[in-house]
C-alpha cells in the first residue's frame, strides 16, 4: 500500500486517517491496542505522528487489513519481531513507492 504523505516531523490524526483510508476512531483504537504506537500529545490532547509511527502503522495495516491478522496475532506477531518478515515488508514498502513514482513520471510523459 503506498501512502502518500508529505515529508514532515508530525502528522495529525485527520491526515494519517486520510492517507490510510480510514476513520480517526480506528487509527485511536490502534493506539490504545498497539504498544509500538505512541503519537505525542500537545497541550489541548490532539496527536501528533512521527514518520515512525507512521512506519508502525504501515506494519499494522498491513498485518490486519491486508494479510487477515486477527489483533492478537498482529499484536504476537508485532512482539516477535520476525526480522525476515519485517525485513520483507520493508522492501516491499521501498518497491511499491519507486513503482508510483515511475507511474507518476509515465502519466507525465
Amino acid at each position: 500500500m503506498h501512502i502518500d504523505l508529505p515529508e514532515k516531523r508530525y502528522y495529525a490524526i485527520g491526515e494519517v486517517a486520510k492517507a490510510f483510508g480510514v476513520n480517526a476512531s480506528l487509527i485511536r483504537f490502534w493506539e490504545k491496542e498497539f504498544h509500538v504506537l505512541k503519537p505525542k500529545k500537545n497541550a489541548k490532547g490532539n496527536r501528533k505522528f512521527t514518520p515512525e509511527d507512521i512506519k508502525n502503522l504501515k506494519l499494522i495495516y498491513h498485518l490486519v487489513k491486508e494479510r487477515g491478522y486477527t489483533l492478537d496475532g498482529a499484536k504476537t506477531h508485532l512482539k516477535e519481531k520476525d526480522k525476515a518478515a519485517l525485513n520483507n515488508f520493508e522492501i516491499i514498502d521501498t518497491l511499491e513507492n519507486i513503482k508510483a513514482q515511475l507511474l507518476n513520471i509515465k502519466t507525465h510523459l
